[in-house]
């Protein structure tokens, strides 16, 4: 009992991210071996921004640790964050092949951190996530490290997260049936072989191949070496014709090395009889220079009056620019003062224009006053319009109360509107919900059945082509009532007739047919209804005789499809007359079978067909298990939608009536408001003629008010005018001050201007004298000129001779192979050159003769004389070569004696063991199989391999496990039970499969299952993780399991908020009747 190992082993996702309270350090662990962990098993596995996880903390068992949870919710995601915690690749995982990919969605990075047990204290191996660049960094015990030193850190505990017999994830469950047999084998050795095991294998296929290699290498070198005598007698005398005109050619080398030698010499006596003139052209230009220096200093004496004279010119061009400058400032203020007196002079023009405006009004208004007074008295005469405005007033009232009646029932129905229009939107958004749910439905025909999806959108859009009534595919068509009760129907009837679409008449299914598989060709089925209608035809019995046999329904009640669908389905396949049963009905089967005497009968999780012998009249029947529902768990209540599309048709109904009455209300507006418009025109007209005599007696006052207004506001044009000369005077005299000064500036301009003529003379003499003297130093710069010119013609000669000489030295050194710097005729040359001629002519005419003779020496090469030597020295080599591969060869085999006797008796040994295990698993579940050593070779190391035969009915013989013959099912078993044959022999610290459980059917899962808690909770085993999303009911568990919930979704708690104790008690109380 584990009991205290597995309280805290819970774990937790979460959708916010939490900070973990428990601090990850490196510690030495005091639950060891006591607590069932081996050396390497994993204590503690941490995510953060992992793949679905924003923070999680899985503390799994020692034993066996079952992750429950649905799809979606994130348990693969803790075998990723394993293998790639541990240094696993991504490919391993099958998923992305970028590790970035593993961090969740809008995150940077992310981390795995994973706790292994080890003696001599834990390792913490670290791992966070980059997401921009794809990078990881580690490390080990809270301490940076490499990838290479955690993957060594890996290895020394036996983690081999690459090898599927230790890491299945979900991905590559079935890449293990598709395991050739040597691939098998090697992953077999590195799981529970001793450690030298594999590497042993690896030895002794290298020896063997090395051994290969040898014995082809000593035959190849055996016929080489007899070949390579027979070419080089063949070549003897070639070779000896050739050393005669190699010693022709190498007096030809030697006078061609001689020759630059020459030649440099005769160009150096040249560069030194440049060198002597340059010199001397040299002196003479020095002369020249000195002649030249008293017209230069004079040059400079002129300069350097000059230069104090310009700087004057400079300040007085300075000065006469701020003279003019404060003239332009005196002006501009006399235009002011202009501006100014124009200004007085228009505001006195404006004041007479303004009297005389006013004496004109005062007319005006005298005029206007006489005509109202006129007409004042023209409207004494005129009758009262009193009764009139009062008679108008009354019928004003009574429209405006029938306005006010309108507007409340408008208000009324607008708000009768909005509340059906409401529900309108209401039923409308139900329905669309209920369309979303057929989309779903869709969806699956698609992925599955793309043809018949085709044809399903074709006929959409095609309806009116057909006469009768045409049925979209009965997947579709077809409401469960219950979606626990579609296994039933997806059971009973075939996927064929699942997807086929139900016409009501023979012509529209051949005129569909012939366009959409004709035309089209596309894979559809199709069927049609009964003539004569079946939906409503009675069960051969009555529901209430067989309830005691627990049947509680007939399967045409679970569901509802159309009139013509379930018609075809009655008649064909009976749903009518199939009752649906319970457990209860499983536990009485046999007397079911016998007393009920139906052809087909369903219990909760089977089906049973019954058959009678036409010969014996003897009952058998077989059954099989229901398989999981695909595509008719998602469920439309058909009266749901009939009664909705019926409210949605009043709601609009109603909606239609309300908007006919605010019609006619808007009429009746639209007239009161003209007959209002009417009245209101003719009151506004008789208030005007009543008022229009007290409006007079208002205009004549209010005139006669500003006629006197008018009259006091007399201006006095004399004093203004005398007040106007005296401000203008006033502004001349400051305009005299001004032209004072600008006269005195204009003064001052002309002096300077006077004192920069002087200057500019002087400045001519002085310009002219320089001119004269820089023209008699240039006719003395000719000659000088002249000078210069042959010496730079003298210095390029030189240079050119130099580069000449220098080239023909460098030339020269190379023929000779000198080493760079070295001027000198080497020591070993200089004997050989004192027999050669000395002059150019002599040593080109020996090169011709040389040259003739060698000629002579046709047909040979390099190469024959090369090939000669080089096969000599390969004779000999090979001679050695020979006797030492040949020893080689004896010390390999006997190598290879060795290495397989180590390596093959323990495997062998292996093997038994494993076929001893594999074998009892299987008989325990009444099958077969057996696991052996096959090579059709002994010597062919590498063919060796293990070999899987399995077979699981009786009236079979034992195939090899392949990725063809058995079904899915089969492929997930044998995979399983051979690993568990692994698990007592494993020296690997854990080991993990991911939903292997998938495709079994349930009897081979419940068995599967029990040998998995068997083997994987003994005494001697590792630790061992078992993922899957379901598990079926009943199961058999040990104490040593550790069971691990993965949960998800929006409202879950954090890690420091889940109370476990608390968690239970509710769950207890629940449970409590």
């Amino acid at each position: 009992m584990e009991l205290p190992q597995k309280r805290k082993r819970i774990s937790h996702e979460l959708t916010n991210s939490q900070p973990s309270n428990r601090e990850a350090t490196p510690s030495t662990s005091t639950n060891g071996q006591a607590g069932g962990f081996v050396e390497g098993s994993i204590l503690r596995i941490t995510m953060h921004n992992f793949l679905t996880y924003d923070h999680s903390e899985v503390f799994p068992g020692p034993k066996l640790n079952m992750i429950v949870g649905a799809n979606g919710t994130g348990k693969s995601s803790i075998v990723c964050a394993i293998c790639l915690g541990l240094a696993g690749k991504t490919a391993v995982l099958g998923r992305g092949d970028k590790v970035g990919l593993y961090v969740k969605r809008g995150c940077n990075k992310g981390s795995v951190e994973i706790e292994l047990y080890r003696a001599s204290g834990n390792l913490i191996i670290t791992r966070e996530i980059q997401v921009e660049n794809n990078q990881s960094s580690w490390m080990l015990n809270k301490k940076h490290a490499s990838q290479k030193a955690v993957e060594e850190a890996v290895k020394q505990l036996h983690v081999q997260v690459g090898n599927l017999c230790q890491f299945l994830p979900q991905e590559k469950v079935g890449e293990f049936a598709k395991m050739t047999n040597v691939e098998l084998l090697e992953a077999t050795e590195k799981s529970v072989g001793p450690p030298e095991m594999y590497e042993f294998h690896c030895e002794l296929k290298t020896f063997r191949s090395k051994e290969r290699e040898l014995e082809n290498v000593c035959k190849e070198k055996a016929n080489f070496l007899e070949k390579a005598k027979q070419r080089n007698e063949r070549n003897k005398l070639d070779v000896e014709r050739y050393y005669m005109k190699k010693r022709h050619l190498d007096r030809i080398q030697m006078l061609e090395k001689k020759k630059p030698w020459v030649e440099y010499e005769t160009a150096r006596k040249e560069l030194e009889g440049v060198k002597k003139e340059r010199e001397e052209m040299k002196r003479k230009l020095k002369s020249l220079k000195e002649a030249q220096e008293p017209l230069l200093r004079k040059i400079r004496s002129v300069e350097s009056q000059l230069q104090p004279i310009e700087q004057q010119m400079k300040e007085m061009t300075a000065s006469i620019r701020e003279a003019s400058q404060k003239c332009k400032q005196k002006h501009d203020q006399l235009e002011l003062r202009n501006k100014e007196v124009d200004d007085i002079r228009q505001d006195l023009s404006l004041k007479q224009t303004e009297e005389a405006d006013r004496q004109k009004r005062i007319g005006h208004t005298k005029l206007m006053i006489r005509d109202l007074q006129r007409e004042l008295q023209n409207m004494d005469s005129m009758e009262d319009v009193t009764p009139q405005i009062e008679a108008v007033n009354a019928e004003l009232k009574n429209i405006q109360e029938e306005k006010a009646k309108l507007e409340s029932e408008s208000l009324d129905l607008r708000r009768d509107k909005d509340e059906a229009n409401g529900e309108f939107r209401r039923l409308q958004n139900r329905l669309r919900s209920l369309e979303d749910m057929m989309k779903v439905k869709e969806d699956k025909l698609r992925s599955r059945f793309n043809d018949t999806y085709k044809a399903l959108m074709w006929l959409r859009n095609n309806r009116d082509r057909f006469e009768g009534n045409v049925h979209e595919p009965m997947m579709l068509v077809i409401n469960v009532r219950d979606t626990r009760h579609a296994k039933y129907i997806e059971s009973h009837i075939p996927l064929n007739d699942l997807r086929a679409f139900v016409f009501q008449r023979q012509e529209d299914m051949e005129r569909f047919m012939a366009e959409v598989r004709d035309s089209q060709k596309l894979r559809v089925n199709s069927v049609i209804a009964p003539a004569e209608s079946c939906s409503n035809r009675p069960p051969s019995r009555s529901l209430e005789t067989l309830k005691r046999y627990g049947f509680f329904s007939y399967l045409r009640e679970l569901f509802d499809a159309p009139e013509e669908v379930m018609s075809y389905l009655c008649y064909q396949y009976k749903v009518n007359d199939v009752p649906i049963g319970t457990e209860k009905t499983k536990s009485m089967i046999e007397m079911v079978i016998r007393e009920v005497q139906l052809r087909m009968i369903y219990t909760a999780e089977e089906k049973y067909t019954v058959k009678k012998s036409y010969y014996s009249n003897n009952v058998v029947s077989s059954n099989s298990a229901l398989r999981p529902s695909q595509f008719l768990t998602t469920t439309i209540d058909a009266d749901e939608r009939r009664h909705l599309e019926e409210q949605m048709r009043a709601a609009e109904r109603q909606v239609q009536r309300i908007d006919e009455r605010m019609a006619a209300i808007r009429e009746q507006q639209t007239k009161l408001d003209r007959r209002d418009n009417e009245l209101r025109a003719k009151k506004k007209k008789l208030s005007e003629l009543k008022g229009k005599k007290r409006q007079l007696e208002q205009k004549i006052s209010t005139k006669q008010d500003s006629l006197r207004q008018m009259e006091q506001n007399e201006i006095n044009l004399q004093a203004i005018e005398e007040e106007t000369n005296a401000k203008i005077a006033a502004v001349n005299n400051k305009k005299v001050a001004i032209m004072e000064e600008y006269l005195r500036h204009m003064q001052s301009k002309a002096r300077l201007n006077m004192e920069k003529v002087y200057l500019a003379l002087q400045s001519a003499g002085l310009s002219a004298e320089k001119t004269k003297l820089e023209t008699d130093c240039r006719d003395s710069s000719s000659e000088l000129k002249r000078a210069e010119v042959a010496y730079t013609k003298l210095d390029q000669i030189k240079n050119n001779l130099l580069a000449t000489c220098k080239t023909l030295m460098k030339r020269a050194s190379e023929i000779c192979n000198m080493i760079p710097g070295e001027t000198a005729v080497p020591e070993e040359l200089h004997a050989a050159f004192g027999q050669l001629p000395n002059t150019l002519d002599e040593i080109d005419a020996m090169l011709n003769e040389e040259k003739t003779r060698a000629e002579c020496f046709t047909g040979l090469s390099d190469a024959v004389v090369e090939e000669y030597n080089r096969r000599e020295k390969e004779i000999q080599n090979m001679e050695k070569e020979l006797d030492d591969k040949t020893n080689a060869l004896t010390t390999y085999r006997q190598n290879i004696a060795e290495a397989k006797e180590r390596w093959l008796n323990p495997l062998k040994q292996l093997v038994d063991q494993i076929n001893e295990r594999f074998s009892d698993f299987f008989r325990s579940m009444q099958c077969a199989g057996e696991v052996d050593l096959h090579s059709e070779n002994e010597e062919e190391y590498d063919k060796y391999g293990i070999r899987i035969r399995v077979k699981f009915r009786s009236n079979t013989q034992l195939h090899e496990l392949t990725p063809h013959h058995q079904s899915g099912g089969e492929r997930s078993v044998s995979t399983m039970l051979y690993l568990m044959a692994l698990q007592e022999l494993n020296r690997c610290p854990f080991r993990v499969v991911d939903e292997i459980n998938q495709g079994m059917d349930p009897v081979n899962e419940r068995r599967v299952f029990d040998i998995v808690v068997r083997s994987a909770c003994g005494v001697n085993t590792s630790q061992y993780f078992f993922i899957t999303p379901k598990l079926l009911q009943n199961l058999q568990y040990a104490e040593q399991m550790t069971i691990l919930c993965v949960h998800n979704g929006p409202h879950m708690l954090p890690p420091n908020k889940w109370n476990e104790k608390a968690f239970l008690r509710r769950a207890k109380r629940r449970h409590v009747p």
